[in-house]
C-alpha cells in the first residue's frame, strides 16, 4: 500500500480514518470473504510466496514440539490430586479424542485452503471478518500467555536442575501487585532467542523443534518405563491415606471429565500446524499425516506417562 493511502499516512490521515470506523465495522463486521480470494488476493497482499520445504515429518515434528512441554508436567499431577484420581489416563484418553476432533477440522480446512492464517482464515471465510478477529485475538493472547507459562516454568527447572532458586532469577518491581511484580529476564532471553530463530528460517526453526522434541519424548519415555519397572500396580486403585476415596476412579465419572478438562491444556499446540499449511511440499498428503499423527502419537505418550506416574506414587501423594 502506497503512503498517501495509509491511514497513518498522517495525523490527519489518521483521524478520517477513525472517524470512518463505524461506516468500516458495519460493512465488514459480516462479511465473508470466499476460499478463492484467501489463495489469491489476500495472499497476494502478504508479499511473496513462502517456500514450500516442510513434509509430513516436518509437521509431526511441530505438531509434538508444540504440545508436549511444561503443561504435563503440571496438570497431570494437579488433575490426578483433586479430580480424576489413578483414572487420570482415562481424562488423558478423553481429552486426546477432543483434541483429535478438532484436529480433524482444522485438517479438512487447512487442506482446502493451505493458506498461513490459520483458524483467522477459515472463520473470516465461514463467519465473517468480525468472529475472525475475535478469535485471533485470543489466539493471540493465548499464544503469549502460555509462552510465558512455559518459558517461566522452564527457568524454574532449570534453576532446579543446578541448584538455583527461582527468585534469584527474577527481578522485582515496587509498586506493582504481589505475584505480577517479578520479571524473569531468563524468560525473556529464551523467548527471545527462539523467536530469532523462528523468524531467522522455518527450515532452522523445525530442525530446531525436533532436536528439542526427541529430548521432550526421551525424558517422558523415561518416566513411563520407570513406572511400569519400579511402579506398584496396588497404588492405581489404593490411596496412601485410608481416609482418602479409594478405587480406580475415587472421584467418579464427574472427576474423570473435570481432569480431562484440565489435562486438555497439554494438547494445546496442534493447531499451529495448520498455519504452515502454504509451507508445505503436498498439502492434500503432509497435513492430514501431521496434525492428526501428532495428536494421536502425544495421546499415547500422555496416557501411558500418567498410568506409569499412577503406579509409582498414590495419587493423593502427588503434589498438586
Amino acid at each position: 500500500m502506497e503512503t498517501h493511502n495509509s491511514s497513518f499516512a498522517n495525523f490527519s490521515s489518521y483521524l478520517q480514518a477513525l472517524a470512518q470506523t463505524p461506516a468500516r465495522f458495519a460493512r465488514r463486521a459480516f462479511s465473508a470473504t470466499t476460499s478463492y480470494e484467501e489463495m489469491s488476493r489476500v495472499r497476494a497482499k502478504s508479499g511473496s510466496n513462502m517456500r514450500r520445504t516442510l513434509r509430513w515429518y516436518d509437521l509431526i515434528g511441530l505438531g509434538i514440539g508444540g504440545m508436549v512441554g511444561a503443561g504435563v508436567f503440571v496438570t497431570t499431577g494437579r488433575a490426578s490430586r483433586l479430580d480424576a484420581g489413578p483414572a487420570v489416563v482415562i481424562s488423558y484418553a478423553i481429552a486426546g479424542v477432543c483434541a483429535l476432533l478438532s484436529a480433524f477440522c482444522y485438517t479438512e480446512f487447512a487442506v482446502d485452503m493451505p493458506v498461513a492464517g490459520g483458524a483467522f482464515s477459515y472463520l473470516r471465510v465461514t463467519f465473517g471478518e468480525f468472529a475472525a478477529f475475535i478469535t485471533g485475538a485470543n489466539l493471540i493472547m493465548e499464544y503469549v500467555m502460555s509462552n510465558a507459562a512455559v518459558s517461566r516454568s522452564f527457568t524454574a527447572y532449570v534453576g532446579a536442575a543446578i541448584g538455583v532458586s527461582a527468585p534469584k532469577w527474577r527481578f522485582t518491581v515496587h509498586g506493582l501487585p504481589n505475584g505480577f511484580n517479578e520479571i524473569d529476564f531468563a524468560a525473556v532471553a529464551t523467548v527471545l532467542f527462539l523467536t530469532f530463530i523462528i523468524c531467522y528460517s522455518t527450515r532452522q526453526s523445525s530442525m530446531l523443534n525436533i532436536v528439542l522434541t526427541v529430548l521432550h519424548i526421551l525424558f517422558i519415555v523415561f518416566v513411563i518405563v520407570m513406572g511400569f519397572w519400579r511402579g506398584d500396580t496396588k497404588n492405581l486403585t489404593e490411596p496412601a491415606n485410608p481416609k482418602h476415596p479409594s478405587g480406580f476412579f475415587p472421584y467418579g465419572a464427574s472427576g474423570v471429565f473435570n481432569g480431562a478438562a484440565m489435562v486438555y491444556l497439554s494438547y494445546i499446540g496442534y493447531d499451529a500446524v495448520s498455519t504452515m499449511a502454504e509451507e508445505v511440499q503436498n498439502p492434500v498428503k503432509d497435513i492430514p499425516v501431521g496434525v492428526s499423527g501428532s495428536v494421536v502419537i502425544v495421546t499415547i505418550l500422555y496416557c501411558l506417562m500418567s498410568a506409569s506416574m499412577s503406579m509409582l506414587l498414590p495419587y493423593d501423594m502427588v503434589s498438586k
